[in-house]
């Protein structure tokens, strides 16, 4: 068993910031107490004791959209394994068959607390593949796995349109991108109540899966765009986030009269293409105000995995309730990926993936402590 005390436990499910303890036994969460409730008799019965010296004992950080392992480190073509731009319809492609596990971006994020990675294709497709939810550390792929299908990915705007109109095929425009994946949707529909199941498309039999439930996360930074994925969502009941919703705060009401959860961000990039000339960092705080979840992404290798914290401190900085912007990097980050039976709160028979930092960890001079996963100290400050 591990024992962390004296610290501020931040559980992000009912109880926050109050001076306590955290135990796992294995590899969950056993035990979360105040201090006065630790005993001698029960330090004795740890294997492994973390003096969290007044700092912030928390739930392991979650990034809900990055492309860690699918975008090597310092690596350029024989590492970018995150976009097939040879047809805009590839919901057959999967997450888990593209993430090289040994990527040391995958180090970085578990040395800076982050425990958490949902990792999937880019947007260079209007459908393009599933992602999947890892670990941050583990000798294999399957051992870092927690799920292997979250969502699914579909991308509306920019990049579509750009990587099409170069191969002059559709779609080259907003219109087509959404032709596109309404077709796409109908066959996958059709296929799913056809009467002959003999002959398998592995196209309509994963894209078939978003009628069953499966979350689709839609990539959309301008407004209308952010209204069209709004509109094609509601037209297939499909289960949908949008991910960046960068001009989100524009139509805050309508995200909140339509009960969306949003990804927010990267919230450090500079305005390298057109849809994003209103960003600003204050849309996470312009949406968290209005009542609607808003998790937050780095969107890696845009912004480098370690500096998740960072990107929710500046958003704070500027107008993101602080505790908002810790939620969204954990319970928030896990709710709208749909893992929070496993991760995103300290919670008794959770997985023991918890981060201790010597303070708060939205401050740029706060250093990790020690990083647990399923109940092993991975990594020590």
């Amino acid at each position: 068993m591990i024992l962390i005390k004296n610290g501020k436990v931040f559980t992000m499910d009912k109880k926050n910031n109050f001076d306590g303890y955290v135990i796992t036994k294995d590899d969950k969460i056993f035990e979360i107490g105040k201090k006065k409730e630790l005993t001698e008799e029960m330090e004795k019965k740890c294997d492994t004791v973390i003096d969290a010296k007044g700092g912030f004992i928390m739930p392991g950080l979650i990034d809900p959209h990055c492309h860690v392992g699918m975008w090597e480190n310092g690596i350029g073509f024989e590492g970018a394994d995150g976009n097939e731009m040879t047809d805009p319809v590839t919901p057959h492609m999967r997450a888990i068959d593209g993430i090289y596990y040994k990527d040391e971006s995958f180090r970085d994020a578990m040395e800076a607390g982050i425990t958490t990675l949902v990792i999937g294709p880019g947007s260079a497709n209007v459908i393009g593949g599933t992602f999947s939810a890892l670990k941050t550390v583990g000798n294999s792929i399957e051992e870092m796995c927690l799920k292997e299908t979250v969502a699914m990915k579909m991308a509306l705007g920019e990049n579509p349109k750009r990587v099409y109109n170069g191969q002059k095929k559709t779609p080259m425009t907003r219109m087509a991108s959404a032709a596109v994946m309404r077709q796409a949707l109908i066959q996958a529909r059709e296929y799913r109540t056809r009467e002959d199941k003999s002959k398998v498309d592995l196209k309509m039999e994963a894209l078939s899966q978003v009628f069953d439930g499966l979350l689709v996360k839609i990539h959309a930074h301008r407004e209308d765009d952010i209204l069209t994925a709004i509109r094609i969502g509601k037209e297939f009941g499909l289960h949908f986030t949008i991910e960046h919703c960068t001009e989100g705060y524009l139509i805050k009401e309508k995200l909140k009269e339509e009960k969306i959860d949003v990804i927010t961000g990267p919230l450090m990039s500079f305005k390298s293409k057109y849809e994003l000339n209103h960003a600003t960092i204050k849309n996470p705080g312009y949406l968290s105000a209005a009542g609607i979840k808003t998790a937050i992404m780095t969107d890696h290798h845009v912004i480098p995995i370690q500096y998740l914290p960072l990107t929710v401190g500046l958003a704070v900085k500027n107008g993101l309730d602080e505790l908002e912007g810790l939620k969204a990097i954990t319970i928030y980050a896990a709710e709208v990926t749909e893992i929070d039976d496993r991760v995103g709160s300290l919670k008794e028979g959770k997985d023991a993936d918890v981060a201790v930092f010597d303070g708060n960890p939205l401050e740029i001079k706060t250093n990790v402590i020690a990083t647990i996963i399923n109940g092993k100290v991975v990594y020590e400050g």
